[in-house]
């Protein structure tokens, strides 16, 4: 059997991960033991058996069922201690895969109901990464997320928050959920107070809409990174528009496949998107339901795709390269990628 170094040892940025989608399936189960929430069926079936739920979102009844799974899991999240534990154990479970710097993302009108109002959720958040970092090491901040189902009004309230917490560790404004619902311009006025603050822009946008949900993001909504991305492969044209900006693709392989993007790993076009010189940072999205972590989504480049372990660490520099880390987190992270790929192979 041919000998390959640890992905899980390979330094690397995290800049794709989901609030609640980041949770332990077993801290969800206690949780909702603790609350008495009933979960349906399909997730707590996935989350005993350690296989992920079966979800095709590319319809709207199948982004229907996603959506209800994942609103199961965040109404278990009640306290201000299980905000703390959620972050605390996402930062060890990134540490585990090798990452040294982790972006959360997080909508936090979400649990501001039960956490007494918007910005106390925010500052829970923080605090929570605050305590997360003294405690593993790892560097972790996190990234406002707007809801593309709400309002742009919304979204506007939202960045000023995210704005106002920049100095507290937010270093990012995105827009998450179903891309093929509403305009990316709707919420332009937003992401340009995102972006007057100092904030990087990183909305979602080319995985169940085409590449034209790239080119909107990058048009309208001036990205600096794209969620997801991976569409932009059907279009030459755009992949060397981001190529030549230097725009870095969050690409989620795993949940790729188990939202039904691609029937299955060998489709997802990442040689397409590499050999084009377009930046990616490979991201988990939602472990808790697609079942696999970080390094897991390097591990199926490796396996489906054939990337060698110097491409490897070319991907996690790349992932680097496309954070918000400060520069001294990055020449340490950067110099750890050489050095795992100069090791021997054990």
């Amino acid at each position: 059997m041919e000998r390959v170094r640890d992905l899980s040892e390979l330094p690397k940025a995290h800049l794709h991960l989901h609030f609640t989608g980041s949770m332990r399936p077993t801290t969800l189960l206690e949780l909702a033991d603790k609350y008495g929430v009933r979960l349906p069926e399909a997730l707590t079936e996935a989350l005993t058996s350690g296989e992920p739920p079966k979800l095709r979102a590319t319809d709207e009844r199948g982004w229907f069922r996603f959506q209800r799974l994942y609103d199961a899991a965040r109404s278990c999240l009640r306290e201000p201690d299980d905000i703390r534990r959620l972050v605390r154990e996402a930062a060890e479970e990134d540490i585990r895969d090798g990452s040294g710097w982790l972006e959360i993302q997080v909508d936090p009108t979400s649990y501001a109901p039960r956490l007494g109002g918007l910005i106390p959720a925010l500052e829970i958040i923080l605090d929570g990464v605050d305590s997360a970092v003294r405690e593993t090491g790892i560097g972790m901040r996190v990234l406002v997320a707007a809801n593309r189902m709400k309002h742009p009004l919304d979204a506007r309230t939202l960045a000023r928050l995210a704005v106002r917490y920049a100095d507290r560790g937010v270093v990012g404004f995105g827009l998450s959920n179903d891309e093929r619902r509403g305009m990316a311009r709707d919420f332009d006025r937003a992401f340009a107070i995102a972006r007057e603050g100092g904030l990087l822009s990183a909305p979602h946008g080319g995985e169940l809409a085409g590449p034209a949900s790239v080119r909107d993001c990058l048009d309208d909504l001036h990205a600096t990174r794209i969620g997801h991305g991976v569409r932009a492969a059907e279009n030459p044209r755009l992949l060397a528009r981001l190529a030549e900006r230097g725009i870095t693709c969050e690409v989620c392989p795993a949940s790729n496949v188990a939202l039904g993007v691609y029937e299955k790993a060998e489709d997802i076009p990442l040689r397409t998107l590499f050999e084009a010189g377009v930046p990616m940072a490979l991201g988990a999205d939602d472990p808790l339901l697609f079942g696999s972590r970080l390094a897991a989504q390097y591990e199926l480049a490796r396996h489906h795709h054939g990337f060698t372990d110097a491409e490897l660490a070319e991907l996690a520099r790349q992932s680097v390269r496309g954070s918000a880390a400060p520069q001294d987190v990055r020449g340490k992270l950067l110099a750890g990628i050489d050095d795992w790929l100069a090791a021997p192979v054990a």
